[in-house]
């Protein structure tokens, strides 16, 4: 069978002018590729009567103030000033067309919420745009990022969770919120509409597929939108995923504080290896078993069965959702993090810590490590890795 990247007619016609287009996700679909591209295009586009209304690449914390969800382990607590600045740009863009994309909104808890958010983006101008991609290749995906958020289970094992242990909400209860994707177009179906909603079924085998959809949709000049290059954003290897689960297991063991995690760990130590780490061919690939991979892609047929019932317009081949992914080649060898990988998440940390305001006070050194606020522990750490720095 062919599949066409962008369906069996052509590119599709463009959204209306004034248009509020709303992608949300679901996570691991080409969000961050999309993002980038429309950042990076954002002074070009109301050239073409579109607006990209963010100062930033991704408006994580107006999607979670809006879905009333909590910030990743550590993070700025989102608020509802972060909602409110978002809809006051949206609104700014007057009668160009907006679009506002954050896989997070996939994370919304109920209908109320989602017809709250639609109501407020513009009602009957806003139109839902969902991506798709098949389970089977979501789910090693979206397990090394739990474990980036301090996950410690196993891959083996936390499949078995999602598949096999019902209610299959523990440990993640976001999953399937996030990734069972007929009932997830079904509850924007329920606050917009089917014919208010596309589905872009993404082909990883055309790189590019994505951005020119969203090109045709928004009627922009081909090519206009082009990848960015972004190293923080790629997925980590089983060792580099292995690595960083013993030291969520030790982390939490030892009681530390989540603001320590997200500055040192996943913004420090995770972020720099990621930036200054590119996996090779050696390097062992998250394997999903042979049990997991028939169950999710009969889940991923049904899915795309109920989606293609519901009338929404789908771009691109909705058996793909059912495919399951090739198999790998056999590992020759253990998954084993390299001494150089290893030094640059150490220095990740280290680098974050230092980074911090030098204030070390009297206080701080007289209380232990369990009895010292996130902040000023920071701070100490920062002091005492410039202190020895200079030594030198």
């Amino acid at each position: 069978m062919n599949h066409a990247p962008i369906g069996p007619i052509g590119p599709p016609a463009a959204l209306p002018a004034g248009t509020r287009l709303l992608h949300i996700g679901p996570h691991k679909t080409g969000t961050t590729a999309i993002q980038g591209a429309l950042f990076a295009a954002r002074d070009e586009l109301p050239a073409h009567g579109v607006e990209f209304p963010a100062t930033s690449r991704h408006p994580m914390e107006a999607a979670l103030a809006a879905c009333a969800r909590p910030a990743m382990t550590g993070d700025t607590v989102p608020t509802e000033k972060h909602w409110t600045r978002l809809l006051q740009q949206v609104e700014a863009a007057g009668s160009r067309t907006a679009v506002v994309s954050s896989e997070f909104f996939a994370d919304a808890p109920d209908d109320e919420t989602v017809s709250r958010i639609v109501r407020q983006l513009g009602g009957e101008r806003v139109h839902v745009l969902v991506t798709l991609r098949p389970i089977t290749r979501i789910m090693p995906s979206q397990w090394q990022q739990y474990v980036q958020n301090g996950l410690r289970m196993g891959y083996e094992d936390w499949l078995e969770h999602m598949l096999r242990k019902a209610p299959y909400e523990k440990p993640n209860p976001s999953f399937w919120r996030r990734h069972r994707h007929d009932r997830l177009v079904e509850r924007w179906i329920r606050a917009v509409g089917a014919d208010r909603i596309t589905v872009v079924v993404v082909d990883d085998r055309d790189r590019d597929g994505l951005l020119r959809t969203f090109e045709a949709l928004l009627g922009l000049p081909e090519k206009l939108l082009q990848p960015v290059p972004d190293a923080a954003n790629r997925s980590l290897t089983l060792a580099e995923t292995e690595m960083l689960r013993g030291l969520n297991m030790e982390f939490r063991g030892n009681g530390l504080p989540d603001e320590l995690y997200s500055k040192l760990i996943r913004n420090g130590a995770v972020m720099h290896m990621k930036n200054t780490c590119s996996p090779t061919a050696d390097d062992v690939k998250i394997s999903t078993s042979d049990w997991a991979v028939e169950a999710a892609s009969r889940i991923g047929a049904e899915m795309a069965e109920r989606i293609g019932a519901t009338g929404v317009r789908v771009i691109g081949d909705p058996a793909l959702l059912a495919i399951a992914p090739e198999r790998p080649e056999p590992a020759t060898g253990e998954a084993r993090i390299a001494p150089e990988v290893a030094a640059h998440a150490l220095y990740g940390a280290l680098a974050a810590a230092a980074a911090a305001p030098v204030r070390h006070t009297t206080e701080a050194k007289a209380r232990t490590v369990h009895q010292t606020s996130s902040k000023e522990l920071v701070r100490v750490l920062g002091h005492r890795c410039l202190k020895r720095l200079r030594r030198r």
